[in-house]
């Protein structure tokens, strides 16, 4: 069993991205701008978004904040998104998920700018994504694809069974490795809480992909040995022998199917740090007009 470890490899590419970032200063006089909106007290969205400015600060980008109130209304939050839109002086920009309930992720995703939605999950870049065209990648899937190809494993002919079919990372990363690409060409399943069969299911996959948001649901006994296993869960448990009395665990129950698999995704440490690799990719390619004019 080899461990996939997406910290180091994140911190390859932002290393090799320096050298990138200060020619694009030199040519135009600015570096890339990535902003945040940040809405309410969410430690972990705000533990995100650190990393986020801690990348950038890494790479050479400018980075904001946005910090508004819990209690912000819908329409408010809409104005700041119009705001960011306009500033050009902003390249990309990220509105942190999860959003209070009373606010509509929909709407919100739909007011971002597509040429400035760094995080893949407007409509346009979606569709652009699933025709094959160029686009802003989701962060997430952008973050996994480029894990694979660091470490050579093969997806062409493979059967990839996805668990968990969100917007964010299922139904994308399901489109992502059916085309025909160099990570790509694989027979996918995209499964959810509602398959039946499951367990079966999983079974058969050379490359499970979990993302469902439930603490250690894939098992031992639902892969087959070899197996590669991408564990996206991020899920806080409580844990009464740690002095902080909870701990990160992924979707995957780590002790038991890494004894069986080739190559496997820690919590954290894995899938993470290449999400916010992907958000600083885009980003770059917003400010260099690569994607859009």
């Amino acid at each position: 069993m080899k461990i996939i470890d997406g910290k180091a490899v994140s911190e390859e590419l932002k290393n090799s991205m320096k050298q990138d970032v200060l020619e694009y200063k030199q040519k135009f006089e600015r570096v890339p701008h990535l902003a945040a909106i940040l809405v309410g007290d969410n430690p972990a969205s705000k533990a995100y978004v650190s990393n986020k400015v801690k990348s950038c600060d890494q790479v050479g980008f400018k980075s904001s904040v946005i910090t508004l109130p819990e209690d912000i209304s819908e329409d408010d939050l809409i104005s700041e998104i119009e705001k960011l839109n306009a500033d050009k002086d902003i390249d990309g920009f990220i509105v942190q998920l999860p959003l209070p309930k009373h606010i509509s992720e929909v709407r919100v995703t739909l007011a971002i700018d597509h040429k400035k939605d760094v995080d893949g999950f407007h409509p346009i870049n979606f569709g652009r994504m699933a025709q094959g065209l160029p686009c802003y990648l989701p962060a997430t899937p952008y973050g996994i694809t480029m894990l694979l190809d660091r470490y050579n494993i093969e997806t062409a002919g493979k059967h990839v069974v996805v668990v968990g079919r969100s917007n964010i990372v299922g139904t994308p990363i399901s489109i992502l490795l059916s085309r025909k690409s160099k990570i790509g060409d694989a027979t996918v399943t995209l499964t959810h809480s509602k398959t039946k069969n499951l367990h079966y299911i999983v079974q058969q996959a050379d490359i499970v992909i979990a993302a469902i948001g439930i603490p250690g649901f894939v098992t031992a006994d639902m892969i087959k040995d070899g197996a590669v296993v991408i564990d996206v869960g991020i899920n806080r448990v409580e844990d009464d022998q740690l002095t902080s009395g909870s701990k990160l665990v992924g979707d995957v129950d780590y002790e038991g199917v890494s004894k069986k698999s080739s190559f496997i995704t820690p919590v954290p440490g894995g899938v993470g740090p290449m999400t916010v690799m992907g958000l600083i990719m885009n980003t770059f390619k917003a400010a260099q007009k690569t994607i859009y004019s």
